[in-house]
């Protein structure tokens, strides 16, 4: 019976701690990231990543912090993240087309080229900022509290293109 339960935990630990490690630690001042809720992206059949929501706290709050972990199925250039982020901030309703300039540029220089297997993990700071980071090591931050909102918005607005992986990310039956 020791041996099952040591052989339990340790595989626990093995599943558990590699996805822990691609999280940044969390925020000053936060409780330790807890997972929300978690889903996957899939566009016509094919699967594009597998999301996962991360928490500060013991309760889903969206003006704390909290971070979106995206680990990609298939290769997508540094780009297509960028376009496809401004074409859905766009569609939410964003249409300052200096702005969104300004927010191109931003994203460009935070997202890398993903390949097969690769994560991006966003941590939006409510009201302040968006931290990146890819395969674990930090890519930038963006110090503006309106792409950070319309960026995550992306997946947890009620009228984002993927409401069924909303649900899923935000844990709501029913949705």
């Amino acid at each position: 019976m020791k041996t099952l339960l040591l052989a339990l935990a340790v595989s626990t630990c093995l599943f558990i701690g590699p996805v822990q490690a691609r999280l940044p630690p969390p925020i000053q001042d936060a409780a330790p990231w807890q997972v929300q809720g978690s889903g996957e992206m899939r566009w016509f059949g094919f699967a594009i990543y597998d999301a996962r929501l991360w928490r500060s706290g013991e309760q889903w709050r969206s003006d704390a912090p909290y971070a979106l972990e995206l680990t990609y199925r298939r290769n997508i250039s540094a780009e297509q993240l960028v376009s496809t982020s401004i074409d859905e901030i766009v569609r939410l309703g964003e249409k300052d087309e200096q702005r969104l300039r300004q927010w191109r540029t931003a994203l460009a220089q935070v997202f890398p080229a993903v390949r097969e297997g690769d994560t991006i993990v966003g941590v939006h700071e409510p009201g302040r900022a968006a931290l990146f980071f890819h395969n674990g090591k930090q890519t930038g931050r963006i110090d503006d509290a309106a792409l950070a909102a319309a960026f995550f918005a992306i997946w947890l607005d009620p009228r984002t293109k993927a409401p069924d992986l909303r649900a899923r990310l935000l844990a709501v039956s029913g949705k």
